[in-house]
């Protein structure tokens, strides 16, 4: 399979290409020249697979072309050895609990693929290639958990000062290796912008070969498609139409959903829910899609001004409004509605959300009392509420206890470098990584 560029600049390239490069030559991202049709009979039984089955059935139609069926399934294997529930929230609403792998976010489950699917198509090379990634909070922790010792790769997150938890600065900053957490003096925007920058510095590329390992990457969006076919597979049989509500920051979950969509899932409608930065939700309502400086609020995953991935989703949609409408809703949320919600619904029935989870689950609820659809609505629960301590005592008395994936780094030490928001004090320090003796 091919893969374009959403800025149409250059002529379809390779998956190894599109993968390997991360963002193409032009500045677009990449996207698959057709998207594969999964054929309608596969839906007759899928409530009888496991998600492993579903994820290889599904990466095999994405990538089936290109790299070996053994390869595929051992990458699916080794990258999913976690479950992962669908428990009911309030009347027709489900909560897909997609943290209980790893680093207890969602990210996992694209960075752990991404991972094993990058070390493959790089295999034959003899020059490190340097993974970029910007984080606002769980990709860093994904990314760095996923490639952590991989052969031939060094990994560089850019995280911002002061703006993610201290236990996702834990995550990011406590590995040894081949993993290099830099803290930029800047918001998540200004990572995005340096890691895109840092992509597309052409000398950099020529001595030191730049990948991303953020939704820009087309290889982390195919694995975050899987768990829209399962959570299907579980509600198939109430023979009710299916929403989701994704809780939406730089976009990629719901692109891989509308990809999902798009191969033959049947979705009834998508919801972004966002926090109170709404770019996103004022397009839908008006038309006009004007980027803005982010705002710091609760649901720190969520604070982009400048989604990347709505060039991926309005190519999908051919740049029609109406086709956005027909197919996704949209609705903000302040911090203060996350708060009265992860109360709400601990008080209702004792379960826990996160701040963005809880912004996905206002999401439904609102489409609900809207639209009055008969519908199963799925939201999305992106990361552990353990992960947020400090937010959650100011939402419930008792955040429940942490998991022993996230005690085993309190306690370790952490190891990052300071930098300012300056594109050439980056080059400089992935110069020296790989090259310590030339400076």
């Amino acid at each position: 399979m091919l893969y374009y560029s959403t800025n149409h600049q250059i002529i379809p390239v390779s998956l190894k290409d599109a993968v390997i490069s991360g963002l193409a030559p032009d500045g677009g991202l990449y996207m698959p020249v057709e998207l594969p049709r999964i054929d309608a009979s596969w839906f007759d039984a899928i409530e009888l697979l496991s998600f492993r089955e579903i994820a290889l059935d599904v990466a095999l139609a994405f990538l089936g072309e290109d790299v070996p069926a053994g390869v595929i399934s051992e990458i699916v294997n080794d990258s999913f050895d976690f479950p992962v529930p669908l428990p009911p929230v309030q009347d027709s609403i489900y909560s897909l609990e997609l943290y209980h792998g790893p680093t207890m976010a969602f990210k996992d489950f694209g960075a752990r693929f991404m991972s094993r699917l990058m070390s493959y198509l790089y295999r034959d090379e003899d020059r490190d290639l340097n993974v970029v990634v910007a984080t606002s909070g769980d990709t860093g922790s994904a990314v760095a958990a996923g490639f952590h010792n991989v052969e031939g790769i060094n990994v560089f997150v850019l995280f911002p000062r002061g703006q993610v938890s201290r236990l996702q600065q834990k995550q990011i900053t406590t590995w040894e290796g081949n993993i290099h957490a830099i803290e930029v003096d800047g918001t998540f925007d200004d990572c995005q912008k340096l890691a895109k920058q840092l992509l597309g510095d052409r000398e950099l590329n020529a001595g030191f070969p730049v990948t991303s390992a953020n939704s820009i990457n087309i290889g982390r969006l195919i694995p975050q498609s899987f768990y829209y076919f399962y959570a299907y597979s579980k509600l198939k049989q109430s023979g009710l139409p299916l929403v989701f509500s994704v809780p939406s920051g730089n976009f990629g979950n719901l692109t891989g959903g509308l990809m999902a969509r798009a191969a033959g899932l049947p979705v009834h409608r998508f919801i972004a829910s966002t926090n109170i930065n709404d770019v996103f939700a004022k397009f839908i309502d008006s038309g006009i899609y004007s980027p803005a400086p982010s705002l710091q609020t609760i649901s720190s995953a969520m604070d982009v001004g400048d989604p990347s991935n709505f060039a991926r989703i309005s190519d999908m949609m051919e740049g029609d409004i109406d086709k956005f409408k027909k197919q996704i809703s949209s609705y903000s949320f302040t911090d203060n509605a996350t708060r009265e919600a992860i109360a709400e619904i601990h008080n209702e029935n004792g379960y826990i959300m996160d701040p963005h989870g809880a912004v996905a689950f206002l999401g439904a609820r609102k489409y609900l009392r809207e639209s009055n659809d008969r519908v199963n609505v799925v939201f999305l629960e992106t990361a552990h509420p353990a992960k947020f301590p400090e937010i959650m005592k100011t939402a419930i008395d008792d955040p429940g206890s942490i998991p022993p994936q996230l005690k085993a780094v309190l306690n370790k030490k952490e190891k990052y470098h300071r930098a300012g928001n300056d594109l050439g004090e980056l080059r400089s320090y992935i110069l020296e990584t790989n090259n310590p003796e030339s400076l």
